[in-house]
């Protein structure tokens, strides 16, 4: 059963361990232990352009959103959801990592920008509303949103979007 002690480690793990990866890469990478909104490290490489990272970890086979109303707009029509507009990325040059903690270090890293990402929900939402007539089967107003690690698999070991982000 997980804890909430055992979340902050699993968290904790995925942020060192993606700022350990960005430094193999050639990135001086700083944690913040989630003390900042919106990202969890800052990687900058030799010519001191910076991006910042979110990090999501999980020692399972799937991340959980707890609102996804911070990444496109919802309303209701009774106990009706109506998926709206997405929103503008929080901050520039925003790369999420997923990371898949592994029992024995064998940890994979899925990467893609913030906007792959809210496109990726926003897509999702609609079409799982759409499958259930526009009403969550369970709790009609809940924001919960969940990816599966197979669905991330085209963005395995993509570091090159962070390449890409500080040109």
């Amino acid at each position: 059963m997980a804890t909430g002690r055992s979340n902050k480690l699993v968290g904790q793990t995925g942020e060192y361990l993606v700022a350990a990866e960005l430094s193999r890469r050639g990135y001086i990478a700083t944690t913040f232990t989630g003390n900042v909104p919106d990202y969890d490290i800052i990687a900058s490489n030799e010519k001191g352009k910076h991006v910042s990272v979110q990090v999501k970890a999980s020692s399972g086979s799937s991340w959980q959103f707890g609102d996804i109303s911070r990444y496109f707009e919802i309303s209701y029509k009774g106990r009706h959801q109506i998926v709206g507009r997405p929103k503008k990325c929080p901050v520039q040059r925003l790369v999420v990592v997923f990371v898949a903690i592994g029992a024995k270090g064998d940890d994979r890293f899925y990467i893609l920008t913030w906007r792959t990402l809210r496109n990726f929900l926003w897509k999702g939402h609609k079409a799982y509303l759409a499958a259930h007539g526009g009403k969550r089967p369970k709790k009609w107003d809940s924001l919960h949103g969940a990816i599966m690690e197979n669905v991330l698999t085209p963005h395995l070991d993509r570091w090159d979007v962070v390449k890409k982000c500080l040109k």
